[in-house]
Formats: structure tokens, C-alpha cells, sequence
């Protein structure tokens, strides 16, 4: 035992050498500048208003869902939720699951095989490399959103070929190239599937995704959609075909073997499903980022990006640290982001803008950035 917790010491003394120690946080008081909270729905008040008033149509409901979905966690409400998604993002079908990180791990770890090949952007998300890393299938790495890279790979692959990226990268916030990703797949032969997590409510017509934004849905394997950022509730769901949910609902062991999300949490997802489709809540999203970019100033950190996700390239743990500290103190909750959560060099302050971030806010951040970097 003494040689694990030796371990365990020297790992964390490692890291604190590095400036890369994390710990948790509980609320700051801060305006802020970093949740993924994009649409304002997890602390709006109407949003609230109209979950209540939902909750008062189901008495009986239950406070947990007591097993999994294939046991006793299913119900009709959860079917007829993911009929529902299904249909506002244009799929044949869906399957919930209780995270987009259950959503990718599930997914990726139960359809490639051993002899298939799977290729990822640089800069997908840890949940999918976890997802790929069970399937024990061949995983190559493409440079990020370079399509010259992934056709290098693609002619290197073997097997069934499936490739993944996220539509909107939650790091820089830029876009894939999905357009040339398809055309590419549909030339070799691949099956392309897409994270929508950071797309979901701020692109495409009320908030579907880049996806459907572009009409490549039917030139797409599967998109993962998630709950937990715009849509400021919890959960996420799988969209494709009606037999790929079979496929999940039989092989997927993030999907069989976890109790099945609680009816509050469902309920919460159709609320927030509803209140998306009732108001153009992205055009005021857009004004922010716009006002933003208006004060900011234009230097070779600040990564280009549409979303609400502003990335200023700040090298090192320490300089970043440092600066989103005398940020924090100014009133403004901006974090670090870290390596080693992203490449060494590449470190940066990841600035989250909302609907909930008055304009005077946003400027007065934007001047204390420009007076320091």
C-alpha cells in the first residue's frame, strides 16, 4: 500500500511543480465569463417558470429512476423525449444517455472493432480518445481541421474507416471542416460521426447543430448531441438511425449497465428542448460576440472563432495563471486552461461569452485584457 500512496505523492508533486495542480472550486461570486452556459438557460428564470409549471402535469412521478433502462429506468416519457429530439434535429432516431462522455465512451467503444481504423482530430475531446482506446481499434490522428492530413490517413487505414470530430472544438472554439470531411469519407469509404456538444443552441436554424446548419445530416454516421452547455441542463443524446440505436441499446456498456437518468432530468431536457424552439435566443448571443471582437484587441493570440468560445493564447502555466488571476480579482470569473489539458505552449485563457453578459461587462473585460497582454 505504501508504494501506491508514493505514487499518488510524487504525481501530484509533479504536477505542482508543473503549475498544472487542479482543485476544485465552489461559486465565486464572479461575473461570468467561463461556464458553458451560452443561452443563459441554466439560471433563467422563465426557463424555471416553465419547468414548474411541466412538473405540476406529472403528480406521480418518481424521484429516481431505480435501475437501468433495459431493467426498470425506462418509461414512456424517455421514448417519447428522444422521438422528440430525433425530430428537431432531423434524425431518424435517438438514444439517451446520461452525459455526452457516457454519449462518446459508449458510442466509440462498442461499433469499431479490432480491425478497424479510427481517425480523430488533434483536438477532439478526452472523451472520445477514451471511447476509442476500448475498442482496441487502429486510432491515427490528423492534424487539426487539416484535410490533406486526413486523407494521408485515410489511405493508411484499413477496415472499417470511421472518422471523428467535433463541429465547433471546445478549446478554440473554430470549426471543423465538415463539408471537405464528408467529401473525403464518401470517397473512401468512411463513416463520419460528430460531436455537436458546443454547437448545439448557437448554430443552425433554432440552434440544431452545424451539422444540419449545412445539410449534411444524411452524409453523417451519427452526430452526438449534449444538454449540459446551451441548452443548460444535463445529459446527451445519440442521433442516427433507427437501427444504429439498437445497435447502442444492445452493445453499449455505458448505455446498459447505468442506472437510467431520473424523470426530473428528462423533463428538464424537454423544457429546455421547448424553450429553444420558442425564441430566437442566438441572435443575442451574437451580439455579444460581435460586441466583443469590437473591443477586443486584434492580436495573433486571439483565435479565430464564431462561437461563444474566445480563446487568447497566454504560453505557459504560469504567465496564464498569473494573468487569469488579476482577472478574477478585477470581478470577471475567466479561467486558465492548462497543459497539460492542452499542448505545452498552447496555453490560454478561454473566455465563454452568454446571453447573460451585460455589454458593459464585455467591454470592461475586453480593457482590462488589452491593458495587460
Amino acid at each position: 500500500m505504501r508504494v501506491v500512496h508514493d505514487f499518488i505523492a510524487e504525481s501530484l508533486r509533479r504536477r505542482e511543480i508543473d503549475n498544472s495542480l487542479r482543485s476544485l472550486r465552489t461559486e465565486s461570486g464572479l461575473i461570468d465569463f467561463c461556464s458553458n452556459d451560452y443561452l443563459g438557460f441554466a439560471r433563467s428564470a422563465e426557463l424555471k417558470e416553465l419547468f414548474k409549471h411541466e412538473l405540476e402535469k406529472y403528480p406521480g412521478y418518481q424521484l429516481g429512476a431505480s435501475g437501468s433502462r433495459l431493467i426498470t429506468g425506462n418509461s414512456q416519457f424517455s421514448e417519447s423525449l428522444e422521438a422528440r429530439i430525433s425530430q428537431y434535429h432531423h434524425a431518424e432516431a435517438s438514444l439517451l444517455f446520461n452525459s455526452g462522455y457516457d454519449a462518446n465512451v459508449g458510442f466509440f467503444s462498442c461499433i469499431p472493432q479490432r480491425s478497424d481504423t479510427i481517425i480523430c482530430d488533434e483536438y477532439i475531446h478526452a472523451s472520445i480518445i477514451d471511447g476509442v482506446r476500448l475498442s482496441h481499434a487502429t486510432r491515427f490522428v490528423f492534424r487539426h481541421n487539416d484535410l490533406t492530413s486526413l486523407e494521408e490517413k485515410l489511405r493508411a487505414s484499413r477496415g472499417r474507416i470511421f472518422i471523428a470530430v467535433e463541429s465547433v472544438y471546445s478549446m478554440d472554439g473554430d470549426e471543423a471542416p465538415l463539408k471537405g470531411i464528408c467529401d473525403l469519407a464518401e470517397k473512401f469509404g468512411a463513416a463520419v460521426i460528430v460531436d455537436e456538444a458546443h454547437a448545439v443552441g448557437v448554430f443552425g436554424d433554432r440552434g440544431r447543430g452545424i451539422t444540419d446548419q449545412l445539410g449534411l445530416n444524411d452524409r453523417v454516421f451519427a452526430r452526438i448531441v449534449t444538454f449540459g452547455k446551451a441548452l443548460g441542463v444535463h445529459g446527451a443524446a445519440v442521433l442516427g438511425s433507427a437501427e444504429l440505436r439498437t445497435y447502442l441499446i444492445n452493445f453499449s456498456r455505458s448505455f446498459i449497465y447505468t442506472t437510467a437518468a431520473p424523470f426530473l432530468n428528462h423533463l428538464g431536457v424537454k423544457v429546455a428542448y421547448d424553450f429553444l424552439n420558442a425564441h430566437d435566443h442566438q441572435s443575442e448571443l451574437y451580439k455579444r460576440i460581435d460586441h466583443f471582437h469590437l473591443h477586443i484587441r486584434k492580436d495573433p493570440g486571439l483565435i479565430p472563432s464564431r462561437s461563444g468560445i474566445q480563446a487568447l493564447l497566454v504560453p505557459g502555466n504560469s504567465r496564464v495563471r498569473d494573468m487569469a488571476l488579476l482577472i478574477q480579482k478585477c470581478g470577471f470569473d475567466v479561467r486558465p486552461i492548462l497543459s497539460p489539458t492542452v499542448p505545452a505552449g498552447s496555453e490560454r485563457l478561454r473566455i465563454c461569452l452568454h446571453n447573460h453578459n451585460a455589454m458593459a461587462e464585455i467591454a470592461s473585460l475586453c480593457e482590462i485584457i488589452n491593458s495587460n497582454l
